[in-house]
């Protein structure tokens, strides 16, 4: 790679990043025109058109959509290649960007991230809270912390804790509308829907044994906040499906009640992702290993 070349990389990550001519111009410091020059003088050296340009934002064209996938995997790796010789790697230090759902980030996350702070006062960690799919490579994410598995080859998981899915409703709403024990069953019964990243909406997934039930199911609210789901549940809106971390307690308590126990729901079990690589910065495997001893 020329030594020209990284400062574009930097350059065009930061403009598919941004999304705008202008923008971009702000966070460097200089004028849009400059920007613009500076994206065709790439796209001259290149022979490619790289960005569809509009006068308020720019969408990657095929060929910038490969060229940014690209360079996020090269400036990935040259950031460990330095942090691997400036710091070596017995000694966690410098900048780990972690990514995790909302819920799930700020109740049990945030603070093993603030136990393992203090234990490792040179590791500056990120903590970034999204229930939206990312991509490690292109948002330069070091680790990601997910219920259920990531279709990605590219990356490597640590399964941090098994969580059963389940569904359940609260004894107001069994005791007004009856306790189904099919799931045809569900057809006649207000369901509240988490509207989620990769679902099928509104489709549940039954298994017994080795047969499997795919129920279309409705009712008159939903989001896609799980949080706001659980809420509507206790509140008696219907019956809702949810995972042992968030709904455990309610079901101990008996404000809900689980529904239809013979049969089963896909699993949302905890992983911890991150990319492939031989030779994991010392910062990483310091919070692997102690995100892992955390979830025993």
């Amino acid at each position: 790679m020329k030594i020209e070349t990284a400062p574009d990389l930097h350059f065009f990550v930061l403009l598919a990043k941004l999304g705008s001519m202008s923008a971009t111009a702000r966070e460097l410091g200089v004028t849009p025109p400059a920007v613009t020059k500076r994206l065709s003088q790439m796209e001259q050296k290149l022979g490619v058109r790289l960005v569809n340009r509009t006068t308020r934002r720019i969408s990657l064209t095929n060929e910038g959509e490969a060229y940014l996938a690209q360079a996020s995997d090269i400036l990935h790796r040259i950031r460990d290649m330095e942090e691997s010789v400036a710091s070596g790697r017995a000694v966690p230090k410098g900048l780990l960007r972690v990514n995790a759902t909302p819920g799930f980030g700020r109740t049990r996350i945030a603070p093993i991230v603030s136990r393992f702070a203090h234990a490792y006062p040179e590791v500056e960690v990120e903590l970034h809270l999204t229930d939206r799919p990312i991509s490690l490579v292109e948002e330069a994410y070091d680790l990601a912390i997910r219920f259920g598995e990531l279709p990605d080859t590219r990356l490597s998981a640590r399964k941090l804790m098994p969580n059963r899915r389940f569904l359940c409703a609260s004894p107001a709403y069994l005791k007004q509308a009856g306790e189904p024990q099919t799931p045809q069953e569900l057809h006649r019964h207000r369901c509240i829907l988490h509207r989620q990243n990769d679902d099928v909406y509104g489709t549940w997934r039954l298994h017994k044994g080795r047969a499997v039930e795919l129920v279309k199911v409705r009712g008159a609210v939903s989001s896609n906040d799980g949080d706001i789901v659980l809420n509507w549940a206790l509140d008696g809106h219907g019956i809702v499906q949810r995972s042992e971390w968030d709904a455990a307690k309610y079901l101990a308590s008996g404000r809900l009640r689980e529904v239809m126990p013979g049969y089963t729901l896909p699993p949302a079990d905890l992983y911890l992702y991150y990319l492939s690589r031989s030779n994991l910065p010392a910062k990483m495997r310091a919070f692997i290993d102690f995100l892992v001893a955390e979830f025993q």
